[in-house]
């Protein structure tokens, strides 16, 4: 629903394709029904400076399951320590399913990467650009695919890459080791080494925005969902995050 300038997005977070099962190995938790309501601006703009999404939830899925990247695991158990495990970096079984999903302690079932089965539902991917949801700063997302030419509608799909790497040589503290991935400050981000921004998104033209917006691309490699926010997220995606870690500053839109 559109009203008074926001976006409000009221949903209890049970996805619409059938979900793993849970609770599973290593993940004991069981889907329950949850309460959102997310406010998101109808009208996004690009802020002064891209903003840190945190531990925050990135967005929401079109069918009412957050995006939430990040996970609450961080080596030695430390929050201070800045080494916060990948959820998706292979050294970490987190119990994710098969639409790269699994739950919280508190039922909340929640995406972190592409929702394989939503994403199905909405008609595939490769064949066509798939919007599936909106990032918190009001901005849209897509699945993988976008167009070869960002401003051409007729040019054809391609898989879209991040444009962040490992980083080279080895860690100078906490965990020491290579830089394999396993933590979320392996990588680095290297202006134009991909198709997107480090926000993991462009401006450019979607079937939804035949004018030209700026969105996001749920990709196959880090930081899969992205990060960092290029507009103004909403507080109504904040949640509290682990002890230890500060919250980035959100101020709330005003029609």
């Amino acid at each position: 629903m559109v009203t008074g300038g926001e976006r409000i997005v009221s949903a209890n977070g049970w996805p619409d394709h059938k979900p793993g099962e849970f609770p599973r190995p290593r993940n004991p938790n069981t889907i329950s029904y949850q309460n959102y309501n997310f406010h998101l601006p109808a009208r996004p703009e690009v802020g002064a400076q891209p903003t840190p999404a945190g531990h925050s939830l990135f967005g929401v899925a079109l069918n009412g399951v957050p995006f939430d990247p990040g996970t609450a695991e961080f080596w030695n158990r430390d929050p201070r320590s800045g080494w916060n495990y990948e959820a998706k970096s292979g050294f970490l079984d987190l119990g994710l399913d098969e639409n790269n999903a699994h739950v919280q302690p508190t039922g909340a079932y929640h995406y972190h990467g592409l929702p394989v089965g939503l994403v199905q539902k909405l008609g595939g991917d490769g064949s066509k650009m798939v919007m599936i949801g909106y990032a918190s700063d009001g901005f849209p997302i897509y699945s993988a695919y976008g167009y070869v030419r960002a401003n051409d509608r007729t040019s054809d799909l391609k898989k879209m890459h991040s444009s962040y790497r490992l980083k080279s040589g080895t860690r100078p503290s906490g965990p020491g080791g290579a830089y394999d991935g396993r933590f979320t400050a392996d990588y680095e981000y290297v202006k134009g080494s991909g198709d997107l921004d480090e926000c993991n998104g462009r401006f450019g033209v979607t079937p939804e925005y035949p004018e030209g917006t700026y969105h996001y691309y749920i990709t196959d490699e880090f930081p899969w969902i992205s990060r960092v926010w290029r507009g103004t997220p909403d507080p109504s995606f904040m949640k509290r995050p682990p002890p230890g870690v500060g919250q980035s500053g959100f101020a709330r839109r005003h029609p």
